[in-house]
This record gives C-alpha cells, sequence and structure tokens, in this order.
C-alpha cells in the first residue's frame, strides 16, 4: 500500500506492507532510528512518539493507520542543535543511563506537561508508569520532568 506521512514536519510517500508497524516505518524506511523498539508489545514504552500531537507507542500502530497523519518523533523535538526544554532538563538532570528509553520518556513526559504544565511526582510518576527503565530508577527521569515543568513547560 502506499501512504503518505509527515515526520517531523516532512512528507514521505512510501509502499509499505500492511502489516509494517510505525515503529519499523521510522526506522527501516525513513531512517530515523532515535525511536527505540525494546519489547514489540507495548510494554516498555521506548517506541513512544507524538501521533498528530498525541502520545503513542509506534509499536502498536501500523504504518497504513499513519497515512495522512503527522508523526513526531524525538529527532523532531530539537529545533537544529538547540534542544527541546525537556531534551535539556533530562541533560541538567541526570534523568538518563544506558539512554535507551529515554527517546521514549522524553517523548512521553512532553504529552504529559502539554497535558498537565504544572504535575505533581506522583502525578509525574503516574503519567510515565507505561514508560519503563532499567537503570535509573526513575527519580532523576522525575527530577527532570518537573524541572522542565519549573522552566515553564515544553511551550
Amino acid at each position: 500500500m502506499q501512504i503518505t506521512v509527515t515526520v517531523n514536519g516532512v512528507e514521505h510517500t512510501r509502499d509499505v506492507e500492511p502489516r509494517t508497524l510505525l515503529v519499523q516505518f521510522l526506522r527501516e524506511d525513513i531512517g530515523l532510528t532515535g525511536t527505540n523498539i525494546g519489547c514489540d508489545t507495548s510494554s516498555c514504552g521506548a517506541c513512544t512518539i507524538h501521533l498528530d500531537g498525541e502520545s503513542a507507542k509506534s509499536c502498536t500502530v501500523l504504518a497504513v493507520q499513519a497515512d495522512g497523519r503527522s508523526v513526531t518523533t524525538i529527532e523532531g523535538l530539537a529545533d537544529g542543535d538547540e534542544l527541546h526544554p525537556m531534551q535539556r532538563a533530562f541533560q541538567q538532570n541526570h534523568g538518563l543511563q544506558c539512554g535507551y528509553c529515554t527517546p521514549g520518556m522524553v517523548m512521553a513526559a512532553v504529552s504529559l506537561l502539554d497535558e498537565n504544565p504544572n504535575p505533581t511526582e506522583r502525578e509525574v510518576r503516574l503519567g510515565l508508569e507505561g514508560n519503563l527503565c532499567r537503570c535509573t530508577g526513575y527519580h532523576n527521569i522525575v527530577k527532570s520532568v518537573l524541572a522542565c515543568a519549573a522552566e515553564g513547560g515544553v511551550q
């Protein structure tokens, strides 16, 4: 099937098999490897992207379902060399260790602050519960999200 998807502001038209997952399309067809494949079962959140502005796990979406829609990946958050406020907060607050979950965490955190610009620690923890990290213990991830919110959020 032929699909057209706008990824990080750039329109891409490709022929894909109907069973192709959006995460595979992004990584293999478009060449954006910041979106990670962690589990293929929607458990870990490493593949979190924004689909029409909403947080989504791209391993649960078929590429054909994204036809005519807009996708933002971790690569699309920064403005050139200028990090997105959430990326900067993760960097400044050591919100990563191995970094594998980081793109998904950042994308989920941006969505969280879009919905709740001033969350409590508990709300951050609940908001990110669909994203797993095996390294950090979440303390600095939560600290990063709260720091971004305190700096004015993601606008």
